[in-house]
This record gives C-alpha cells, sequence and structure tokens, in this order.
C-alpha cells in the first residue's frame, strides 16, 4: 500500500497484540478504552432517543386536544370581528385551519360532587378541521350533538369518572362571576346534558376539560361573541415564529399566544432536561476518551527502541507525533462508530427489547394504569446524534496530543542506551 508510513505504522500499533505479555496488556487497554467509548456513544444515543420519544408522544397528545397558535382579545372580551381576524390570520401560509372558541374556568357539578375544569365553547364544524380529537369525535359522532341551545357538553373520560356520570347524565355548570341581584351577588348556573365523553391520553384535559357549543358559551359566560380563534399549522414546531410574524400582521389589539407558550413549564423543562442530561453523558464519553491517554502513555513507554531507529532512520519529530495521534485517533473512530451502530440498532428496537426484558424480568416498566404512556418509545434525530458523533471523535483526538507530543520529545540516545 502507498500510505503514509506514519498511517501504517499507527494502525499497526493500534492492532498489535503480539509480541508478549507486556503488548497484549496494552492491546488489553486499548480495547478497552475503545469499549468505553463506543458504550458512553450509545448509552448516549439511547437515552436522547427515548427522551424524544416521550417528548414527541406526550406534545402529539397535548396537541390533540389544543390549537397550535390562539389569537385572543387583549381585555378577555368577545372579538369585534372573529371571521375578519381568522380570514387575516391565513393569509399566512403556514395557517391551515381556523376555528373560534369561548374559553373559561368553571365549577361543574353532579350532586355533592364538584370539580374545577375549563370550558371550551367550540363551532363543531370547524373544530373538526383544528384538533385531531375534535375529528375523532366528529366521526364518532358526539361532536355532532353540540347544537345551539340544547345545552350538550362533552368531557373528559377522568373528569366523567371522578364525578361518576354517562352519557345522559346532568351537569351543572357554576360560572366564575356571579349574578348581581338586589339580594347581592350570587353564583350563575347552568344545567347541561352530557352528550359524550372522550379520551385524550392526556391527563390533564382528560380531568379537567368539557367542550360545549361556542354559542351556549357565549349566552353562558355573557359575552358578544367568541373571545378568540384558534389556529392550526402544516408545521407544529414553527408555532413560535409564526406566532411572532401572526403578532406583527394583525397588530397591538391582537394577543398571540402558541403552544409552547400556553405550555411554557412543560416545554422549558423538557428543554432543560433534555440539555443536563446531554451534558451529563457527554462527560461519560469523555471519560472514556480519555482513557486513551493511558493507553498511548504506556505504548509510548513500550515503543521508546521503536521511536528511536526511526529516528535515527530520519524521522522527524512530527512524524513520530503522527503515528501515535492515528494510533488514539483510530481508536476514538472505532469506538464512536461502534458505539452509533449499537445505539441506534438498541433505539430502533426498543419495541422489541423492552418487551422481551419485561417478560424475562416480569416486570412492568411502565403500568399504563399509573402512566400515560405504557410502551417506551424512541424517536433518534440526526440533530442529536451528528454533534454526539464530532464531539466523541475531537474529544479523542485530544486525548492524542499530549502521549503523541511526550513521543516526538524521546532521545534516540538516552532510548537506545540499555537496549
Amino acid at each position: 500500500m502507498n500510505w503514509p508510513y506514519e498511517l501504517q505504522i499507527g494502525w499497526r500499533y493500534t492492532r498489535a497484540g503480539r509480541g508478549g505479555r507486556r503488548n497484549r496488556f496494552i492491546s488489553f487497554i486499548s480495547g478497552v478504552s475503545v469499549l468505553g467509548i463506543a458504550l458512553g456513544v450509545a448509552a448516549l444515543i439511547i437515552v436522547l432517543s427515548v427522551m424524544n420519544g416521550f417528548q414527541k408522544e406526550v406534545r402529539d397528545r397535548m396537541l390533540s386536544v389544543i390549537a397550535h397558535v390562539e389569537l385572543l382579545e387583549f381585555q378577555g372580551q368577545a372579538l369585534p370581528d372573529w371571521q375578519a381576524t381568522a380570514a387575516k390570520a391565513k393569509q399566512n401560509p403556514a395557517v391551515v385551519a381556523a376555528a373560534p372558541f369561548v374559553a373559561s374556568q368553571v365549577l361543574i357539578a353532579r350532586g355533592e360532587d364538584m370539580r374545577g375544569a375549563v370550558v371550551r365553547g367550540i363551532e363543531p364544524a370547524l373544530e373538526a378541521e383544528l384538533t385531531p380529537l375534535a375529528a375523532k369525535l366528529n366521526k364518532e359522532g358526539p361532536l355532532t350533538r353540540l347544537r345551539p341551545g340544547e345545552w350538550g357538553i362533552i368531557v373528559g373520560a377522568e373528569l366523567a369518572r371522578t364525578l361518576g356520570v354517562r352519557e345522559g347524565d346532568k351537569l351543572t355548570l357554576v360560572a366564575p362571576s356571579g349574578q348581581v341581584t338586589p339580594a347581592g351577588v350570587i353564583p350563575r348556573y347552568k344545567q347541561f346534558t352530557l352528550v359524550g365523553i372522550f379520551n385524550a391520553g392526556h391527563y390533564e384535559y382528560d380531568s379537567g376539560l368539557a367542550l360545549i357549543h361556542v354559542e351556549d358559551a357565549a349566552r353562558f359566560f355573557r359575552v358578544d361573541g367568541p373571545t378568540g380563534v384558534q389556529l392550526r399549522l402544516n408545521d407544529v414546531h414553527q408555532a413560535r415564529q409564526v406566532g411572532d410574524q401572526l403578532a406583527l400582521s394583525l397588530g397591538g389589539e391582537i394577543r398571540v399566544r402558541d403552544w409552547t407558550r400556553t405550555n411554557a413549564n412543560w416545554y422549558d423543562a423538557v428543554q432543560v432536561e433534555k440539555r443536563m442530561m446531554s451534558i451529563i453523558l457527554t462527560l461519560i464519553v469523555a471519560v472514556a476518551a480519555f482513557n486513551l491517554v493511558s493507553t498511548l502513555v504506556m505504548t509510548v513507554t513500550d515503543k521508546q527502541a521503536d521511536i528511536a531507529i526511526l529516528r535515527t532512520l530520519g524521522a522527524s519529530p512530527r512524524s513520530i507525533m503522527a503515528i501515535f495521534m492515528v494510533q488514539g485517533a483510530l481508536a476514538g473512530v472505532l469506538g464512536t462508530l461502534s458505539g452509533v451502530a449499537l445505539g441506534l440498532l438498541v433505539a430502533f428496537n426498543l419495541d422489541v427489547i423492552v418487551p422481551t426484558i419485561e417478560w424475562a424480568l416480569n416486570t412492568q416498566f411502565l403500568p399504563a394504569s399509573m402512566y400515560l404512556i405504557s410502551h417506551m418509545p424512541s424517536d433518534p434525530r440526526m440533530s442529536d446524534i451528528a454533534p454526539l458523533v464530532l464531539i466523541s471523535l475531537v474529544l479523542a483526538f485530544l486525548a492524542t496530543l499530549y502521549p503523541s507530543w511526550r513521543a516526538s520529545r524521546v532521545q534516540p540516545a538516552e532510548a537506545l542506551r540499555y537496549e
């Protein structure tokens, strides 16, 4: 082969396992370093894939119930002309659907049981184009039973279970603002008929959301019409950017709120948790990468005579340094690529691996009765893997610098004195 001799010698040192007990020990230490890098990289890929999977699962369930962007009147009153606002918002190419709504907190009572909830007044025909939950309810029938003036209501499965109700039962809604009478302020309430129960798979909405017709909501909360417009986008990840664009185009009279700001605590917590987990696991990769230092130091000590002979044959200090950098870099590349392969293999097959482990241990990691998700989701992303590979390779390269520099400083006369 016509490769540079630095590369050939570095490759030979990397795979050398013969030549005595000491060489075999050095080869073993080198193998452990490669294995450490591989396991660190694989662990980081698997953990980030699982976190991405959980984030995607919860986000999808959340966005099956709520809109991507909401347009609201600043004072909480009805929009002067919600159709005009919706039409102007739909001029943005990212907006694919719009629907009016009225939302407020209420108390829902059934006998002596009373629970707080958010009631959302919707237009059934338009809402079916906005959220997957509404589309499902429209297909199954409950959404079509919300008719103006009939005072029908749809509640989440957990809320229905807590109140002990089923379809056809009566529920009493108590408005947050009372009615002023000569006798003082008295609560304002209205009886609704339960016409449907939904199961979104998200506890927050299943236990605290109710749907009624938008006209009934306007009459119950005593507003002149819809208090906001909900929007669906063609790309959920662009919600913040589109929200900022709509805020500029609609002017200062409309308040724009996207789903990442509506659920800011959850969204920010997920981002911080993922970032911190990445840092922690990257430190594991760094520890494994810097194990190469001890491997190369031992190799340099063992190859003193070889270095001296190469120097006497005309090899420059830079060439000597390159030989050991090649050895360390090859170990880093081998460990990184092996880790990526192992990590992706596990990440793409978690749906098989986890049930097998659960069967072998006779346990269940995510009981359906306790968690929203009963399976281990996984979502490997190139945006996570590419930086990880780069960081691992850079750390492995940095680990080779000092031992390689020490090798280049070896003096032939001193090294050969006792040979």
